[in-house]
């Protein structure tokens, strides 16, 4: 008999151990934190501190993440009422543009609208170069990553050179009708595998609120 025999007849016979009690006593195994050995009973006790520790500490992250979650939430309520009161494009494009600063400590925002007849003037309708207005076709959902080697650090003029991260949001359902661009310093701000739930409902609220207004 090895020790897959003995798991296996343990296993198959649950009641072992309450019609040989003494065994519980008797046997001892290593301390699952140091050389000396313990009693069977009190490894499992162990274990199942250890087992609760894990669970409160679980518990403790998903409070925080559920925090977490409310702030931002609460952030794009603000946001939405903003661009609910702006009364045309530019008053539109500055409350998203204040609000994602502001509220969202986003360091550097880039906006640019095209197909639209915009006040003339306005940085928001400035020129589009053809390959970035394919690459936002191609999208379908927001991209986050590293600045380096990305086609829309032009956006941001001269602060490019100091930009490490990059979220880019397309703007429009059906079909794009601009880029909502966000950039840090920071190279851990935006990254790769981050969740784009939120950045993808405040483009459709900044998409909906600039539309309206052209």
């Amino acid at each position: 008999m090895d020790a897959n025999d003995v798991a296996q007849y343990l296993r198959s016979n649950p009641q072992f151990f309450d019609q040989n009690p003494q065994l519980l006593e008797s046997i001892y195994v290593p301390h699952p934190h140091g050389g000396r050995a313990i009693p069977l009973t009190e490894r499992q006790i162990l274990s199942l501190r250890e087992k609760q520790r894990a669970l409160e500490a679980r518990l403790a992250e998903l409070l925080r993440f559920g925090e977490d979650n409310d702030a931002i939430a609460e952030k794009v309520h603000r946001l939405s009422l903003a661009l609910l009161g702006a009364k045309d494009f530019a008053a539109a494009a500055h409350a998203l543009s204040f609000h994602l600063r502001e509220d969202f400590a986003v360091p550097h925002v880039a906006l640019r609208v095209w197909g639209r007849a915009l006040p003339e003037g306005l940085p928001e309708g400035a020129p589009v170069d053809a390959a970035l207005r394919d690459k936002v076709e191609t999208l379908g959902a927001p991209l986050c990553g590293a600045a380096a080697g990305s086609i829309f650090l032009g956006l941001f003029g001269e602060a490019q050179e100091q930009l490490r991260s990059i979220a880019v949001v397309p703007l429009g359902q059906t079909r794009a009708i601009g880029v909502l661009a966000l950039a840090s310093e920071d190279a851990q701000r935006f990254y790769a595998e981050m969740g784009t739930l939120y950045l993808r409902r405040i483009g459709e609220l900044a998409a909906g609120a600039l539309v309206a207004r052209t």
